[in-house]
């Protein structure tokens, strides 16, 4: 069964950013800056902070928009970035309505989700998760 990434609720983050440290760990990186989830300040602890990440469409934009087919639609919703097909023009992170998608600034490629849950496993305060997504 598919995964995707889920924000259970949004008013319980505190902004550590630890779902980000944890996905730039993921691929052997230190730092922020190659998560593909992050933490927004709206205005801090008083008024809250937003989490962008994938939300797995079921017809992505993003998928749509690359002229290289670069971007695969996944089974369930959501992409898989194929690196090699990709040029870096960008117009993947131009269709994207959440904002969920950028570009690396190294590679010029695209900094996508892969539903791994890895960044929920060290949430401290339950704010997202991996969940199922029905067919």
């Amino acid at each position: 069964m598919a995964k995707r990434l889920a924000i259970l609720d949004a008013n319980r983050c505190v902004g550590c950013q630890l779902c980000m440290l944890a996905c730039s760990e993921r691929l052997g990186f230190a730092g922020l800056n190659k998560s593909a989830i992050r933490v927004v300040s709206t205005g801090g602890v008083e008024r809250g902070f937003t989490i962008i990440v994938c939300r797995a469409c079921s017809d992505p934009p993003c998928a749509r928009a690359c002229p290289e087919d670069a971007l695969r639609i996944r089974e369930g919703g959501g992409v898989i970035l194929i690196p090699d097909r990709c040029n870096g023009c960008g117009h993947c992170v131009e269709a994207c309505d959440l904002g969920a998608i950028r570009l690396d600034e190294e590679t010029q490629k695209p900094i996508v989700c892969v539903y791994c849950g890895y960044c929920a496993d060290f949430c401290p305060h339950g704010v997202i998760a991996l969940q199922e997504v029905g067919r």
